[in-house]
């Protein structure tokens, strides 16, 4: 019988080092698009006719071999696994509900400033970032992504109480799950005061530029920091740190022309350069910089450690990030120049989110949101 492994289990076993190799069963554009850092393709569908040899052949994986199989929810890995093990391969196991599941796993970073503590929510496949943040019992949520689950576990982790929450825009890669956790908990939903002008089908509560929300012993201040989108807000939490959305990461800036149009991304990179060089980068040089995504390439690859704080400081960022040492003029030219490829169905998802729009399903949503991030401009090195 086939020996299935949540997808939970899985990152455990890669972040073991345990010696496996991932086999994806899935066709070329499946594969091409977004797979597992590592893996190897072998076609195959339910029913196909099987033959050891050329599985081999294809592969070079013989019977000996530690493999782990996926493919896109589970079905066909399963059956491909079925043949290897009749086949005489001991050590076979599949990826329950294959690459859907593993858009769902999330790993949970603890990180404890002076005054507060914040649970980073690293959304490993896609490269999302959300945060649960922590004073006197009280509990902040920030970009929470559809699996709100996740975000109820880490703040009872820390015996807290959500008591908001926030998004720092209209997301266009993934489906937000903050306005429906606040509606669960009954707690007020934040968003920038500019989000009116994005079409928002729904009740929220506007912040206004600088305004301030009290979590426990915590100000979260509101920053209007306009570029990637035009309501963009980033969120200063006290003097020690900034959730920044998609306004600046740890290697990148946002991209610019996902509301505004490819015709348009001089105007978004225009504010872009106010909002880091007049509001984020006057902040002081030891605030930490809390972004919301990390890069992760088509094969799975990112430059991050998983399980480790994806961040940096205000310091960090104006003496190293390279275009932030442009001038405005070269600045934007730099971040229009190349427009990277659009976010998977990004026009649903940002009408889903604006609740113009409604999936019709879990199914639908898990489908509308596969594939990585592609949130960051492409930025060359001057």
């Amino acid at each position: 019988m086939t020996r299935l492994i949540s997808a939970e289990a899985f990152r455990d076993r890669l972040d073991s080092g345990e010696s496996l190799t991932v086999v994806d069963t899935r066709d070329d554009e499946g594969f091409t698009e977004w797979r597992v850092p590592g893996a190897i393709q072998y076609t195959y569908k339910p029913f196909q006719a099987f033959d050891r040899a050329e599985f081999e052949a294809e592969t070079g994986l013989g019977p000996e071999e530690t493999i782990v199989m996926m493919c896109a929810k589970g079905k066909s890995s399963e059956a491909l696994a079925d043949d290897l093990t009749a086949a005489g391969y001991e050590d076979v196991t599949v990826v329950e509900g294959g690459m859907e599941a593993w858009s769902a796993v999330y790993d949970h970073v603890t990180i404890a400033y002076e005054d507060f503590t914040l649970v980073q929510l690293q959304r490993r496949a896609k490269g999302c970032l959300g945060y649960v943040v922590v004073s006197d019992g009280e509990a902040a949520v920030i970009d929470a992504t559809r699996h709100t689950d996740e975000f109820r576990a880490a703040a009872d982790h820390l015996d807290s109480e959500i008591v908001a929450v926030f998004d720092t825009h209209i997301h266009a890669d993934h489906l937000s799950g903050g306005r429906q956790l606040a509606a669960d908990l009954d707690v007020p939903y934040y968003l920038g005061e500019d989000a009116a002008d994005r079409g928002v089908d729904y009740d929220y509560d506007a912040l206004a530029a600088n305004e301030v929300v009290q979590i426990g012993d915590l100000s979260i201040k509101a920053l209007s920091t306009p570029g990637h989108t035009s309501e963009m807000v980033s969120y200063l939490l006290g003097d020690e740190a900034v959730v920044t959305g998609d306004t600046v990461f740890v290697d990148s800036v946002g991209r610019t022309e996902l509301q505004f149009g490819d015709g348009e991304a001089t105007t978004g990179a225009e504010l872009l350069y106010n909002s880091l060089h007049r509001t984020l980068l006057a902040e002081p040089d030891a605030v930490n910089v809390l972004p919301g995504h990390f890069s992760v390439a088509s094969d799975g690859t990112t430059p991050i450690t998983h399980g480790e704080p994806v961040d940096t400081t205000i310091g960090t960022l104006r003496t190293t990030l390279d275009v932030l040492q442009s001038d405005r003029e070269a600045f934007v030219e730099r971040v229009t120049a190349t427009l990277p490829e659009k976010p998977p169905n990004y026009e649903t998802i940002i009408g889903i989110n604006s609740g113009r729009d409604a999936a019709d399903s879990e199914q639908a949503a898990i489908e509308l949101e596969l594939g990585p991030n592609r949130c960051a401009a492409e930025v060359d090195a001057d």
